[in-house]
């Protein structure tokens, strides 16, 4: 089974400094159909003005992603970590029992484009953690690169959840082939260009739900950047 799911069906909100795209409920956009995939639960296509962000605030028992596609996310937490996030880098954050953190767009003159995405962990009230990871488009051209695991598998930043992430990008000739587990679910979220998912034409935005497959083929690409998830169901 695969689901085309267009961009411009997601749930959208426009506060002024925040544009964001909600793939599943969240918020105040609120679809029972799209609750969340296996334990994926938030994707968020967020864009932020110049000089604004998201104040501090908490999260609970949740394992947080941040994949920056334009500009620069700035993050500090309670754990003492005072990051920047550019583009090509990953970073995790385990809230765990409890973790308090802000992120911000400090560029007056640019806006900060990322996706912030949340899965559901297979551990609660772990100590909360923080990881960052940089990966190279080399490391990605044409393939399916591994960039978070359960176990930190090659080089991975490691999610306390039943579930893996995948990074790609395709143009032209280039296709890459993931082998599916059928009793598992998986997601794919085009962040930008144009992709065929096993022979399913996807536009910047878009999402494949899968399940009950074993394979996926992923070809036909123009100036595509991938996510592509393998989730427990």
């Amino acid at each position: 089974m695969l689901q085309v799911r267009k961009s411009q069906e997601r749930g959208y909100a426009d506060h002024g400094w925040l544009k964001s795209f909600h793939s599943f409920s969240f918020a105040g956009y609120y679809d029972p159909k799209f609750m969340g995939w296996g334990n994926l639960r938030v994707i968020n296509e967020d864009r932020v003005a110049g000089g604004a962000g998201f104040g501090t605030h908490g999260h609970k028992d949740m394992e947080i992603i941040s994949y920056v596609l334009d500009g620069e996310l700035a993050h500090k937490d309670s754990m003492g970590n005072v990051e920047s996030i550019p583009p090509g880098e990953v970073q995790r954050m385990s809230a765990g029992r409890g973790v308090m953190h802000s992120e911000f767009n400090h560029k007056q003159d640019s806006t900060t484009h990322f996706l912030q995405i949340w899965i559901e962990p297979n551990q609660r009230g772990i100590t909360p953690g923080y990881e960052q990871k940089k990966f190279d488009a080399a490391d990605k051209r044409g393939k399916l690169r591994l960039v978070a695991s359960p176990d930190g598998a090659d080089g991975s930043v490691t999610v306390h959840a039943d579930a893996k992430l995948y990074a790609g990008l395709l143009d032209g000739a280039e296709s890459a082939d993931l082998v599916l587990d059928p009793k598992r679910k998986s997601y794919v979220h085009l962040v930008r260009g144009e992709l065929e998912v096993n022979g399913q034409k996807l536009s910047g935005g878009d999402a494949a739900l899968i399940a009950d497959e074993s394979a996926l083929h992923l070809a036909g690409g123009k100036d595509a950047e991938v996510l592509v998830f393998d989730l427990a169901a």
